[in-house]
């Protein structure tokens, strides 16, 4: 009985919590529409400045479109895309029209770029 309860609790739990990171956040449908607009994000997960950019965005940065550049078993190789791309620094956005900028971008300077709505904040 008392092993049945815990196993309810702990599920329970687990529920909420799946819940909880999941739960939309105000930047969600901006970073959607950065990917819905073309604005692609290249970088690689050793660079501290994409995770700058990245933390912007918090949870939400799932919903705009990332290239990874590090290939794996050598993290300094570019990955075929991001040559391809003509990437050489990181962060780099290219948009829909072939402009690019490199470095952590403001959202409102992304908002601007593209014409997406930035969330206002309380």
């Amino acid at each position: 009985m008392v092993l049945g309860v815990i196993a309810i609790v702990a599920i329970g739990g687990g529920v909420w919590a799946y819940r909880a990171s999941n739960a939309p956040t105000p930047l969600d449908a901006f970073a959607a529409c950065l990917n819905q607009k073309g604005a692609t994000m290249y970088g690689t997960y050793w660079c501290p400045y994409c995770q700058k950019q990245k933390e912007l965005f918090g949870r939400s940065f799932r919903r705009a479109k990332y290239v990874e550049c590090a290939m794996p078993g050598n993290p300094r190789a570019a990955a075929p895309a991001c040559r391809d791309a003509g990437v050489t620094s990181y962060p780099t956005w290219i948009f829909a029209d072939g402009s690019r900028t490199t470095g952590v971008q403001e959202l409102a300077d992304l908002a601007t770029k593209t014409g997406c709505t930035l969330p206002s904040t309380p």
